[in-house]
């Protein structure tokens, strides 16, 4: 059956529904979750070191193009995921054992290798699944024994078919723990809860990331809220010379405050959308509570929510400030346009003045100029009447003299004129 062409990406988008699959897990088995954030220009790195251990162990290299890649080993199980911030590494084991972290799943890999991993480690936790006992230890006897007797995170989830304790904290050995009791999981339910709490704890980490941030933010416009108020203070009370220096003291700071939120805007947004996936990972736990734990909810509300609306704060108060800035930067140009309208109208009724003062004084030196350019033509047409009467004519040069005055005094006015009309045009 002939059908039209592919679209160019049809495959691709397809199959990404269908990407970074869930592993299958079955208990007893240990884990190990590294979360690596790689520096300027080690984007590619980590897919170099990921095919490195392929080739060590003969296994099928990722593709060139891939951000994801599982493949069995034998000694251990690997899952590499490529993020947009972030590489992670997780690394499996089936077996028995008695303590999932004092033998944990990455002691199987060449250590050699992990030493050479790009990034720098932003999380690390063990894990392990075991299958729930009849009569299961209680929470305290967890802690003691797993958790150095720190305060439990914990858990029903997933319907009662499995429990999951934490402390979220970093032990002696540089990794958080994670422990999974499975009661009735399925293989990939299995892999799905292992996932989601690496994951918990991933994003939770990343979010974290713009706190520091954020403080040094709130600092950081503290004083430049002060700043604009001693503006404002002083337009209240400024001259007009003083408008200038106001105005560039204004401009200096939105362009700093612009600055640091083009410096600071993505990671506060990056914070809010990693702590949004933090709590939808949360939800699909579907979590019942165990008597005396906290819930990871419970947790993550109490101690992740202040750390959360510093960063909005801060991400909105900067934006904020902004807007005021923006609102003072506008009165202030009002102020100043203001002053140099004033100013350009006395300019141009100065200037008017001196044009009619120009005006009268042209006026007055053509009218000076006719006079004398009249007095001189005269006096020459009296001489001419004088040479002609030696030469005998009867004629009377005075005579003549003064009436040629209003004739000559017209000519040249008019010449005058004419020549004023040919330079204007």
């Amino acid at each position: 059956m002939a059908i039209p062409t592919n679209h160019a990406q049809r495959y691709l988008l397809n199959n990404e529904v269908h990407a970074r699959p869930y592993e299958a897990l079955r208990a007893p088995e240990r884990l190990s979750h590294l979360v690596l954030l790689p520096g300027n220009g080690e984007r590619q790195a980590d897919l170099e070191a990921i095919t490195e251990l392929c080739t060590r162990h003969n296994a099928p290299p990722p593709a060139p193009d891939a951000t994801h890649y599982s493949a069995d080993f034998g000694p251990f199980r690997v899952r590499w995921e490529r993020h947009a911030e972030f590489v992670s590494y997780t690394f499996m084991v089936a077996g028995p054992f008695d303590d999932p972290f004092s033998l944990p799943a990455l002691e199987r890999v060449p250590h050699d290798w992990l030493s050479a991993l790009p990034g720098q480690i932003l999380v690390c936790a063990h894990a392990g699944l075991q299958s729930a006992q009849e009569n299961a230890p209680e929470a305290a006897e967890i802690a003691q024994r797993h958790f150095n007797g720190n305060t439990l995170i914990g858990a029903a989830i997933s319907g009662g078919s499995a429990r999951a304790y934490t402390d979220f904290r970093i032990h002696a050995d540089g990794f958080s723990r994670f422990l999974v009791c499975d009661i009735s999981l399925g293989s990939r339910q299995a892999g799905r809860i292992l996932q989601r709490l690496f994951e918990i704890d991933t994003y939770r980490m990343m979010g974290l990331t713009g706190l520091p941030l954020a403080r040094d933010t709130a600092i950081r416009l503290a004083e430049a809220e002060n700043r604009l108020v001693e503006i404002n203070n002083a337009m209240c009370q400024a001259k007009e010379e003083d408008e200038p220096e106001l105005l560039d003291r204004i401009s200096r700071l939105a362009a700093e405050v612009e600055n640091g939120i083009a410096v600071t805007q993505y990671r506060f947004d990056a914070s809010v959308a990693y702590f949004g996936l933090m709590n939808r990972r949360i939800e699909e736990l579907r979590e019942e509570r165990i008597r005396g734990l906290q819930t990871y909810r419970e947790f993550m509300d109490r101690r992740l929510v202040p750390a959360m609306n510093t960063c909005e704060s801060a991400a909105l108060r900067q934006l904020r400030l902004s807007e005021r800035i923006s609102q003072t930067s506008q009165l202030l140009s009002t102020r100043v346009d203001i002053t140099r309208e004033r100013q350009n109208q006395q300019l141009l009724t100065s200037m008017n003045r001196r044009t009619k003062l120009q005006l009268r004084l042209q006026q007055a030196v053509e009218g000076l100029s006719v006079v004398a350019i009249t007095y001189y033509s005269v006096g020459l047409i009296g001489y001419l009447a004088k040479a002609a009467k030696g030469f005998g004519l009867d004629i009377h040069p005075d005579l003549i003299a003064g009436l040629s005055i209003p004739v000559v005094a017209l000519i040249v006015t008019f010449g005058v004129h004419h020549l004023k009309r040919k330079a204007t045009q």
